[in-house]
């Protein structure tokens, strides 16, 4: 598809965006309301307590950050009003329930009714997150956004942002191919959504029934999504969760139209809307970073291998 046509498509469609204040969201807002200020709204879910809170939050963890600088240059003082225009603050969390956690009943009805697009990027990345919170936001949630887009009666498309490195490990050409419905990277038999929802109930209940502090429940949490994940033939809790996200997709997206996006290492912008826009120090860019202020001299690797990221 070509880039025209493409914003060509954006026009006067009505957009869902989870994870509303991750990094690759807050990218994918500021270039709508950039490059196609005809979009008819984009519903941001947020976890917030309500509207006014998630419109707070998206202010103080989007807007007022320099990636919205273009934006703030070219509409000034308008800025919050071409904003309130154009976006509807949706608080609620998918990892609780097939309604996204959105309490208001006309706020949903209003989604279910008018939605053209699902853009799901909301995720936890840390790759060694608490189990029970990788299998709620990057599994259980993807598995409410189904639910929540077969309610959308003009729903065009829905996209899953996922990674590449579901597919664990392997070198050399790997194929798109899609998961199947417990499919694992090693052959291991066994693997099954709902009983690893099962299995970290069962575990944070033992562990609070034995008086557990947090900290405790938290690396406890931690280590089994590690095991779990070796289990099955994935390196880490991360990307165990994101496969088995799309294997969710593959099992309930009936007639749904569903783009499985894979991105590699997610790193600063490259162009748009300024070059070297990132924020914190995320995955390779600590490598950039120490290199240059001179504290890696060095770094060991293929000479003929490649880098493979997205800017």
């Amino acid at each position: 598809m070509e880039f025209g046509s493409i914003l060509q498509f954006l026009e006067n469609k009505n957009i869902l965006v989870t994870g509303a204040t991750g990094f690759l969201a807050k990218i994918f807002v500021e270039k709508v309301l950039r490059v196609q200020p005809n979009v008819k709204k984009l519903y941001l879910l947020l976890r917030a307590a309500d509207s006014k809170s998630a419109f707070h939050r998206f202010q103080t963890e989007a807007v007022n950050k320099d990636l919205f600088k273009i934006l703030k240059e070219k509409w000034g003082g308008n800025l919050n009003s071409f904003i309130s225009e154009r976006i509807v603050f949706v608080p609620g969390d998918m990892s609780t329930d097939e309604d996204l956690g959105v309490k208001e009943s006309k706020l949903r009805d209003e989604m279910w009714k008018e939605l053209d697009v699902i853009i799901n990027l909301a995720a936890t990345t840390n790759f060694d997150e608490r189990y029970d919170i990788a299998l709620g936001i990057n599994t259980i949630g993807v598995r409410h956004i189904l639910c929540f887009a077969k309610k959308c009666i003009k729903l065009k498309v829905l996209v899953q942002v996922s990674t590449a490195y579901v597919s664990g490990e392997k070198a050399g050409l790997i194929q798109e191919n899609k998961y199947r419905f417990n499919e694992t990277l090693n052959g291991v038999l066994g693997l099954n959504i709902d009983e690893e929802k099962k299995l970290v109930d069962e575990k944070l209940n033992q562990l609070q029934a034995q008086g557990a502090n947090d900290e405790y429940i938290k690396e406890a949490m931690k280590d089994m999504g590690i095991q779990r994940a070796k289990v099955y033939g994935w390196p880490n809790t991360y990307v165990f969760t994101k496969a088995m996200g799309e294997m969710v997709v593959g099992d309930l997206k009936g007639n749904l139209n569903v783009v499985i996006v894979r991105p590699t290492i997610v790193t600063s912008t490259y162009k748009e809307p300024f070059p070297g826009w990132v924020e914190g120090i995320r995955t390779i860019d600590s490598l950039a970073v120490g290199y240059g202020k001179g504290r890696l001299t060095c770094f060991l690797g293929d000479i003929n291998g490649v880098v493979d990221v997205v800017s």
